[in-house]
């Protein structure tokens, strides 16, 4: 006789849960207890249910399994950053990070195991796209790195950013059900406010997000308002130029009402010029937005490198003087290759 292939249990709905249990004899009510010990208190076996009798925990061990993130290898930078590489349940990994500060506790997570974009300064863009990471993976990323948060900081997390490995909107489902299970009451309980998604520049799922009235935050990696410039380090400029991306940004705002973040990675002799930081200030005329310019982090093998202190302010200073908010942004985890645009799977 073939054995029933067991089936992932946090793939379920509530509603299905209940079906499930109704349909197999058990009360209604069961559902909701099993989903709170998933969602809301994180367990990974089903032995841990201490409140579901021994025979129900059996008959759902029997047919579900629980597909936990493990983590495989952690590494600490000198700054404090702990790099995570997670073993997904099919063998797959890839890499979550920890930032701290001191105001704030923030998970940076992955959406992928790999990436499909290619953009030509990232070091994630050289791997091969394997597959989508599905709601429950990411939510366990979330899970692992919010626990390393309070045993090594003794902060809880305050901040939650899709900007690991892969682009979130080519994984759409699942990073939106992900935040569901996240600032859901019945699971992590987070603020969206908390959480920003990264984009590429998807531009047609960035207008769906509007119509799904998404509350949590939207950055964009911009890196160079100019398409030539743009469509040189990050191929999908060719479809998603600049000119469609405003119009998804301002369908986004005009729905949301929420400020976008662009993320300007400045790298020397190539997009550090005032004239630069004038088509970015032009382009940021669309929308309420604020701008975030990123330290570049070499990758090996790269040809781009980090523009110069002075270029950095000259930039920063031309922007603000037209009443542009700019943060700029230090890398972090830099000794382990945990920063922006370094995560590889690597050791």
């Amino acid at each position: 006789m073939k054995m029933q292939k067991k089936q992932d249990i946090r793939a379920l709905s509530k509603e299905k849960l209940k079906n499930y249990f109704v349909e197999n004899g058990e009360k209604a009510f069961r559902a909701k207890q099993v989903y709170e010990w998933l969602w809301k208190k994180s367990v990974t076996d089903f032995d841990q249910m201490s409140n579901i009798s021994l025979s129900t925990r059996k008959m759902l061990k029997d047919n579900f399994n629980i597909n936990a993130v493990k983590v495989d290898d952690t590494q600490i930078s000198k700054d404090g950053t702990i790099k995570n590489a997670f073993r997904l349940f099919d063998g797959q990994i890839c890499e979550g990070v920890l930032i701290p500060a001191d105001t704030r506790m923030t998970a940076c997570i992955s959406s992928q195991v790999g990436c499909s974009l290619a953009c030509e300064f990232c070091a994630t863009g050289r791997l091969k796209r394997m597959r989508n990471i599905n709601a429950d993976e990411i939510y366990d990323q979330v899970r692992i790195i919010r626990d390393q948060a309070l045993e090594h900081n003794g902060q809880p997390l305050s901040n939650i950013v899709y900007m690991g490995m892969g682009e979130p909107l080519l994984n759409y489902k699942n990073v939106l059900a992900s935040i569901e299970k996240i600032t859901s009451e019945e699971g992590l309980g987070m603020s969206p406010k908390r959480i920003t998604v990264s984009t590429a520049g998807v531009a047609r799922m960035i207008e769906r997000l509007a119509d799904d009235d998404v509350k949590f935050n939207l950055a964009l990696s911009l890196h160079a308002a100019n398409d030539e410039k743009r469509n040189k380090i990050m191929g999908i400029n060719e479809t998603n130029n600049l000119e469609v991306l405003a119009k998804a940004l301002k369908y986004f705002y005009a729905k949301t009402k929420t400020r976008v973040t662009y993320e300007y990675i400045i790298f020397d002799n190539f997009n550090d010029e005032v004239v630069d930081a004038h088509e970015l200030y032009e382009f940021c005329k669309h929308i309420p937005c604020k701008v975030n310019i990123i330290e570049y982090n070499p990758i090996d093998g790269g040809v781009y490198t980090q523009a110069k202190v002075h270029k950095v302010d000259e930039f920063k200073d031309y922007l603000e003087d037209r009443g542009v908010v700019v943060n700029i942004r230090r890398s972090r985890g830099k000794d382990i290759d945990a920063a922006c645009g370094q995560l590889a799977n690597k050791k």
